[in-house]
């Protein structure tokens, strides 16, 4: 759950016990309105006719009568609108039609995808979804609003997502943060965007194997969070290769690790968090398409393959290449073998974690 309070984000322990500290410093905690437009996508939430619509045909129309909305649930400028922006492209050229950004953040993720369970199983409503939501979600929330099994129709994997543990340039390294923490326990802040979320989740792990505690402070999306970070109010983060990218190039972000097996070809200097001395710590984070429970059959297998032409495009490929993001098996029942085994870990992990539905 995502803590609010009249000054802003509310800061929780980085384990199971709040820590004795109270309080970051005012400014620390108070509502970010700031945004970090990812690059190459200002001016694209929207994109009209451009295909020949031959793809849909058959489809009742589908979707050249109505705007169909790519639901992310996520604050604007993360790595989910790089991925959404591929499908844009690609849907308009094979649909034609009119295909909007529409972000609807909040709740670790959960509010936008309530809001695609609850819609009509017209296609005109699809989730640019993740982990988080179909995943992680269900074991941080009593009351989720939706079945992560039930309530969708899964049309496709899409990506994996690649990270970056990123800080403010006063940390030259991993060791540093790693020595401060041990030295001044609760002293060092990080940022998320929820409890139960994939940075949520990798911190905690880190915590643990580091043998360290860190404040927890939890925002509604990477933007908000990397915007307290580059301003020296929190200290580090977890997050998503795409909204840190243009930071980290140009130095107003230090990259620390990647919880990768290789280290990322995009930032080959980073080291991954095996060779700082973490063998296996690897990050399961993911993005997929999926509509509400309902759609029909037909639709359903033009959005699939719809999806691996956009995927395919070499400009989708570019783009993907440029922000991190890793290519995952397509279709619809891979994308139910993954929800189910996530589901089945991420239950342990939330168990050990000492994280329980609230």
């Amino acid at each position: 759950m995502e803590e609010t309070s009249p000054n802003g984000p509310r800061p929780l322990s980085c384990g199971r016990l709040p820590m004795s500290r109270t309080d970051l410093p005012r400014r620390a905690l108070l509502a970010v309105t700031g945004q970090l437009a990812a690059p190459s996508l200002a001016g694209a939430q929207a994109i009209g006719p451009q295909g020949t619509g031959t793809a849909a045909k058959g489809l009742d129309g589908w979707p050249s009568s109505r705007s169909v909305s790519l639901v992310i649930p996520f604050t604007p400028g993360g790595g989910t609108d790089v991925v959404a922006r591929i499908l844009q492209d690609g849907f308009s050229e094979s649909f034609g039609g009119n295909f909007v950004m529409e972000h609807k953040p909040g709740a670790t993720t959960t509010v936008g995808a309530r809001y695609v369970a609850r819609a009509r199983p017209d296609g005109t409503t699809l989730l640019v979804g993740s982990n988080s939501a179909l995943s992680q979600a269900p074991f941080a929330y009593r009351n989720l609003g939706y079945d992560p099994l039930t309530d969708f129709t899964f049309i496709s994997l899409l990506y994996a997502s690649a990270y970056l543990l990123v800080a403010h340039p006063r940390w030259t390294g991993f060791a540093q943060v790693i020595e401060t923490a041990k030295r001044e326990p609760g002293k060092l802040s990080y940022a998320t965007w929820g409890v139960g979320s994939t940075a949520h989740m990798l911190m905690l792990d880190l915590c643990e194997r580091a043998g360290v505690e860190m404040l927890h402070v939890p925002f509604g999306g990477p933007a908000p969070a990397l915007t307290e970070i580059l301003a020296g109010r929190v200290d580090l983060m977890f997050t998503t290769f795409a909204p840190a990218r243009g930071h980290v190039l140009e130095g107003r972000l230090n990259a620390l690790g990647a919880p990768h097996e290789q280290r990322l070809a995009a930032v080959p200097k980073v080291p991954t968090m095996g060779e700082l001395g973490l063998p296996e710590f690897l990050v399961s984070a993911w993005w997929c398409l999926a509509g509400p429970a309902g759609l029909t059959p037909p639709l359903a297998a033009a959005l699939d393959q719809a999806v691996r032409v956009a995927v395919s495009r070499p400009q989708a490929q570019q783009l993907a290449g440029e922000f991190g993001l890793l290519p995952l098996p397509l279709g619809p029942q891979a994308m139910r073998a993954r929800i189910t085994r996530d589901l089945s870990l991420n239950e342990v992990l939330m168990r050990k974690a000492g994280i329980t539905p609230e």
